[in-house]
């Protein structure tokens, strides 16, 4: 076998239609368009989701919920998890910069610490938002945060 004589599998490929070739060819005249109407005519195209007019699906479901354009996501660190991180990868600072630095979290992901577990480990923060039982906790620890 060469590579000139590849050729597709029997059947696989399909000789496309040729339509408005004249009456002898079957397909002539109308060009397999049928009578009049705007789908007959050249230059028609169908909208979006139309469905012959029938109430298209978009329209059949009711609308639900809403979605809030000033929502911001956290990405949230219990202190549990803020313990392992700082243990694995020997953290001076608990902060945005040196999380994105070990690849934790991505360039527009904001932080915010949660209360869950007890801290272990004394290290300064610098967070974009903390829960209240959290601050309390990592207060009590001796460390300082700073909300960016």
């Amino acid at each position: 076998m060469k590579l000139h004589e590849l050729k597709p599998a029997k059947g696989a490929v399909k000789s496309s239609k040729r339509v408005g070739r004249g009456q002898g060819s079957g397909k002539g005249g109308t060009s397999t368009r049928g009578h009049k109407g705007a789908q007959s005519n050249s230059g028609y195209s169908q909208k979006r989701g139309f469905e012959g007019g029938q109430m298209p699906l978009q329209r059949r479901i009711p609308k639900k919920g809403f979605k809030s354009l000033n929502r911001v996501d956290y990405v949230p660190f219990n202190l549990s998890k803020i313990n392992e991180l700082v243990t694995k990868y020997a953290m001076a600072e608990f902060s945005f910069e040196t999380l994105r630095e070990h690849r934790v979290i991505q360039k527009f992901d904001k932080v915010k610490v949660l209360a869950h577990g007890e801290l272990t480990v004394s290290v300064p923060m610098k967070v974009h938002a903390i829960s209240a039982k959290a601050k309390e906790a990592v207060e009590a620890k001796g460390c300082n945060v700073a909300i960016i």
